[in-house]
């Protein structure tokens, strides 16, 4: 089956760039956004055959210019507010019940799906994070823990049914920000801009530090656990052996850059394919265009470069201009991706500078 590149839903609200996104749990009706704006924004993807909520009516008046083929537009549910600074992680639990978000108020905060109120917030103590918190995870039996990681260079772990401010446990081994955490069992695998990829298993108090050399900025496990997806800022994406620590395939191309930001790289297809955004460096995009990167796992054959346009007809980029009194080319850099069902489902949503979630999928 071809690589999905027909976007099937945009994804509007979002008053700054996106961060964050997340898919609920199986079957994955719902897409979670993370903003700069501080908000978190539910949506169903599926557009509404009738335009009655305010967002679909006013969207419909901006792209009625556009021609009878334009992309459908999901319907926003639920906003959820609390955070003080950008959010930049969300993680949703299995149950769908509540899900966690993380950002640069150096919080965590659990929240309650359904009546969009915070359960719980870890921060503004002594004990949470001293700085920014770049990503959170659920762990445990019955997501009973949260796992952050943060600009401070420590991992903590949060239990969301004790009443106790103190992280039940802190892991200090990083020597600089911790920027991607993901967990599978007893196990928490982290990984710091100090170029360490570290997994501990917390019940038998272990800790293994395989180096991978540049700052490493994103994770993600395969659905068996035995391999892990490495983005670092050296413009790679590699598959790592968790048992032996190797390389198993070494994902880039020449137009391709990845040195400065924090881009996400992902699993899907039911792990055909390795997903990754460009930082657009190398060869700008038209009218603010971003880039979708997608390789075949096993031969690391690029298998698809996709033009993301900035968003739908009547939401084109604003004018910047630069010091030197000339327009500035806009691109919309990609930095966050999740794909359904933890990559094996049938459609998949980026976002970044423009704010804009796209949706692409199969059908």
């Amino acid at each position: 089956m071809a690589f999905p590149d027909k976007p099937i839903a945009h994804l509007l609200g979002s008053a700054g760039p996106v961060h964050a996104l997340a898919y609920s749990a199986s079957p994955g009706t719902y897409i979670l956004a993370g903003s700069a704006d501080r908000s978190i924004r539910l949506y169903n993807p599926q557009p509404s055959t009738a335009s009655s909520s305010s967002s679909s009516s006013f969207v419909s008046k901006k792209s009625s210019s556009s021609s009878g083929l334009a992309v459908p537009e999901g319907r926003l549910i639920q906003t959820y507010a609390a955070h003080g600074y950008s959010v930049l992680s969300l993680s949703v639990a299995s149950d769908n019940a509540r899900f966690a978000s993380a950002g640069g108020d150096r919080s965590v905060f659990l929240w309650d799906v359904a009546t969009a109120q915070t359960l719980r917030r870890f921060g503004g103590t002594a004990h949470a994070h001293g700085a920014r918190v770049n990503c959170v995870a659920f762990g445990g039996d019955g997501d009973a823990l949260l796992v952050s990681g943060s600009l401070d260079a420590s991992v903590r772990v949060w239990d969301v049914r004790s009443a106790a401010l103190k992280p039940v446990q802190v892991l200090s081994e990083a020597r600089d920000s911790v920027t991607a955490v993901v967990v599978r069992g007893p196990e928490i695998v982290s990984g710091s801009v100090d170029g360490r990829v570290r997994a501990y298993d917390v019940r038998m108090g272990r800790c293994v530090t395989d180096v991978i050399g540049p700052s490493v900025t994103s994770l993600c496990l395969t659905r068996d656990g035995k391999a892990v997806l490495v983005g670092s800022l050296d413009s790679k994406v590699r598959l790592m052996d968790r048992e032996s620590g190797g390389c198993l395939k070494t994902y880039s191309d020449p137009g391709w850059k990845n040195e400065e930001l924090r881009v996400q790289s992902i699993l899907g297809g039911k792990e055909q394919y390795v997903l990754v955004g460009d930082e657009m460096t190398g060869a700008p995009g038209r009218s603010g265009e971003g880039r979708i990167w997608a390789w075949d796992v096993l031969t690391g054959e690029l298998k698809a470069k996709v033009a993301v346009p900035w968003g739908p007809a009547g939401y084109e980029p604003k004018k910047l201009v630069g010091k030197d009194g000339k327009p500035k080319e806009r691109s919309n850099v990609l930095t966050c991706f999740a794909w359904r069902e933890s990559g094996f489902g049938d459609q998949y949503c980026v976002s970044g500078t423009s704010g804009i979630v796209t949706v692409f999928g199969y059908h």
